[in-house]
């Protein structure tokens, strides 16, 4: 052995033990991952019928209504600008694929992240514990997920969705986390003497002051899901990534191009939207949600009629 190269030889084979126990958990408990795929197959699949069987007009203009509701006319033009050139690109149904995968991840991301995120915020201990495993989640490269995820749920798109799931989902649990914490003091204490409960205070104090931080988590982990779609897509995940990656095997400049513009229109639609549904109502004039946009047309004819 040579003393001045010691570190040419593997002392510690973490390599092995890592493939040794990947294989006894697959061989012991995969039913288990089998039956963790049973809701996110289930969101996803309904997500994906409805919006690749829907007529894309009508998909379309649920898009421009939505981003009009959330940020404004000009938003809405901004989303039909995007969207439309989506469909005339030729990458319309990818397109929809793709959104269906990055939805159904903020789904579980927000049903998961925030309560996480809340009993972080309540919990020092907790939060010690939290911290570093989010720490290891965001440092992990993102390629490194694949090969425990295809082992453990194989291929396909929700297997994708998974493995964006566990990228995407650090985020929302970290800015919820931030968000509860910084609630003034005195507000929660206000609540309190009222006689509110925990719940209450909660629901009606925290949350609320908390929202637009919250909102920028979730706003971080769609994009933090979009930027998995490429790579997802080495799993046999469909979708605008691999049109992507199809340009890249057959050296296709025309198809790559496409599917990257495809997931630029996508992001910025999605970006705006989440971004706009994080805007306090101080900031919207102290108007409900009804009140502005195309919501708000059909409230003001319904109250003037209503009037007359």
């Amino acid at each position: 052995m040579d003393i001045w190269n010691i570190f040419d030889t593997e002392w510690v084979p973490v390599g092995d033990w890592v493939e040794m126990a990947l294989q006894w958990v697959v061989t012991h408990f995969r039913f288990i991952f089998q039956a963790i795929k049973v809701p996110f197959d289930i969101v996803l699949t309904a997500l994906e019928d409805g919006l690749t069987g829907a007529p894309d007009l009508l998909i379309l203009a649920l898009i421009v209504l939505i981003s009009w509701q959330a940020g404004g006319r000009k938003l809405g033009l901004i989303a039909a600008a995007c969207m439309t050139a989506i469909g005339l690109m030729g990458a319309w149904e990818a397109s929809m694929t793709t959104l269906s995968i990055v939805l159904t991840c903020v789904v579980f991301c927000a049903l998961i992240g925030i309560p996480l995120g809340i009993w972080a915020a309540r919990n020092d201990r907790f939060w010690f514990v939290l911290q570093p495993l989010l720490d290891l989640m965001q440092t992990i490269p993102s390629f490194v997920y694949l090969v425990p995820i295809v082992m453990l749920f194989s291929i396909g798109n929700v297997s994708g969705v998974i493995v964006t799931f566990i990228y995407a989902l650090p985020p929302v649990v970290r800015l919820t986390n931030l968000g509860i914490r910084q609630v003034r003091e005195d507000m929660v204490e206000a609540a309190r003497a009222f006689g509110a409960t925990r719940r209450q205070t909660l629901i009606k104090v925290e949350l609320p002051l908390a929202m637009p931080t919250i909102m920028a988590g979730v706003n971080q982990t769609i994009m933090m899901a979009l930027s998995m779609v490429v790579v997802s897509s080495m799993i046999s995940v469909t979708g605008l990534g691999q049109m992507v990656l199809r340009g890249i095997g057959r050296l296709d400049m025309g198809i790559a191009t496409v599917g990257g513009l495809g997931i630029v229109f996508l992001a910025i639609v999605i970006d705006r939207v989440s971004q706009s549904f994080g805007i306090s109502s101080r900031d919207r004039g102290h108007l409900r949600w009804y009140q502005t946009g195309p919501a708000g047309l059909f409230y003001s004819l319904f109250t003037k009629g209503g009037n007359k």
